[in-house]
């Protein structure tokens, strides 16, 4: 039972890894090198997490730590992935709040290229296109105006049967604040289209 192999019966397997060594390697397939020893890892381990040497180290690892996480926020605002989202983006709420808004038609959305217009018109040294200029301010503030005061309604009464449980502070001003942006610059960026209800 524990005796010694012959030649005869290490031969066979000395030919199947002969044979295994001679084909191709496949990308997927283990990682080719031997397992490193206990305290080979822990010693890599601990220099890896090694307190810094000097106050200039301290500063270059958290340096190179905000520059990580501000990439993977950046990716997130860009995808909607919600790990990665800075805090005042995250949660169910906020999520259904930016929905929300990014599925209607607001007006203040126009606001920017509105204003450049009306900035444009009022610097023409013409009365009456400055008069004009003018009644564009008034109308579309009070367009805007009436816009968000609706959205805000609809939205809060939306939150209350949705998140009845949930803390929903600063939710409306979230979304309110997401209509004055121009819906491509939006971020993160939205999710669904318009017309299609959250």
């Amino acid at each position: 039972m524990f005796r010694s192999r012959s030649k005869d019966e290490k031969a066979p397997t000395e030919k199947v890894t002969a044979d295994l060594s001679k084909q191709p390697r496949d990308p997927e397939a283990p990682k080719g090198r031997p397992t490193p020893k206990r305290s080979e890892a822990q010693g890599q381990r601990r220099r890896a997490s090694s307190p810094p040497l000097d106050r200039k180290e301290a500063m270059k690892r958290q340096r190179e730590a905000r520059r990580a996480d501000l990439a993977r926020q950046r990716e997130a605002l860009a995808s909607g992935d919600e790990r990665y989202l800075p805090a005042r983006d995250k949660g169910p709420v906020r999520r259904f709040v930016r929905d929300f808004v990014d599925s209607r038609f607001c007006i203040a959305e126009f606001f920017l290229p509105l204003a450049v217009v009306i900035l444009v018109l009022s610097m023409i040294r013409v009365a009456q296109l400055q008069n004009i200029a003018l009644l564009l301010w008034l109308g579309v503030i009070v367009l805007i105006v009436i816009d968000s005061i609706g959205l805000a309604i609809r939205l809060k009464k939306q939150l209350r049967e949705r998140f009845p449980n949930e803390p929903k502070r600063g939710a409306v001003a979230y979304g309110l604040m997401r209509t004055l942006q121009m819906r491509r610059l939006r971020l993160p960026k939205p999710q669904v289209k318009r017309g299609e209800r959250p």
